[in-house]
């Protein structure tokens, strides 16, 4: 059965399941039924398009361990080949950010294959999407310092260009509204997708409502600016959306996606509903 009304968007890959931003997270994500994933575009020093989070190596690879004695651990200070001698489903492994793995939710085989696993680069998460015939969403994130004026934007978008993915694959997001008009100039079939909320306690702006859809911090944001948001025929999904009564409560309100960490939970929800 198909889901009517509500998608459900697998937050950096099933990340609860593997390790973000990899592909055995999009892996997971797909197999779960998501209807799409999402993961974050950085760049490395020797300018490649690369999918990761924070400016730090740290949380989520075996970076300090690697390589012991450099001064810096942010990921611009590294080019894609030493990036690649790094192992996020290592640290994923001692971590077990979720506890899903002390649950018994991921199984020995697939515990093996992350001891492998590579940070990608956007053009395999690209591929993979289109191999799958699938849906991602890519954020543009801010850049540290060394890279904050690199034309991430114009990057991205000669990349998928290149690969002649059709757009109906794809869906450009950003805190930068103005990457997001660039894109739309660049490119104007790329849905683009406005996140609102970068701070955890500021209030929201949505400032002029000219995008479509917005992407919006669920804890920050109250009844009648969903209200709003759906008089002004916008459409909104929320992050990060991890508890099903938390998805059902704001379903009531109109919202349309939620961008969640547990993709398996929320499609497990809708398959037992008999909604999916």
């Amino acid at each position: 059965m198909k889901r009517l009304t509500t998608t459900i968007i697998a937050h950096r890959g099933a990340r609860s399941l593997a390790p973000e931003n990899t592909l055995a997270a999009a892996r997971k994500a797909f197999e779960t039924g998501a209807d799409l994933w999402e993961t974050d575009i950085a760049v490395t020093k020797d300018e490649h398009l690369i999918l990761f989070h924070d400016d730090s190596l740290k949380r989520t690879t075996d970076a300090e361990v690697v390589f012991p004695d450099r001064d810096s651990l942010i990921y611009t200070e590294y080019t894609l080949a030493e990036l690649q001698q790094l192992n996020p489903g290592a640290r994923f492994l001692e971590t077990d950010p979720f506890h899903q793995l002390k649950a018994g939710a991921v199984s020995s085989e697939e515990q093996a294959g992350f001891k492998t696993e590579k940070i990608p680069t956007l053009e395999q998460a690209l591929l993979f999407t289109l191999e799958h015939q699938w849906k991602v969403n890519l954020e543009l994130k801010a850049l540290p310092e060394r890279f904050k004026d690199f034309p991430v934007a114009e990057r991205v978008v000669a990349l998928i260009k290149h690969l002649n993915i059709d757009s109906g694959h794809i869906i450009i997001s950003s805190f930068n509204h103005q990457w997001l008009r660039q894109v739309q100039v660049m490119e104007p079939d790329i849905e683009v997708q406005a996140l609102v909320g970068l701070s955890f306690t500021a209030p929201l702006d949505f400032q002029d409502y000219s995008f479509d859809v917005y992407n919006v911090r669920s804890t920050l944001i109250h009844d009648h600016e969903i209200a709003e948001l759906k008089k002004r025929g916008k459409r909104i999904n929320l992050f990060t959306v991890n508890e099903i009564h938390e998805m059902i409560k704001f379903i009531e309100t109109g919202v349309e996606g939620f961008i969640t960490d547990f993709p398996q939970h929320m499609v497990s929800y809708y398959e037992g509903a008999g909604k999916r």
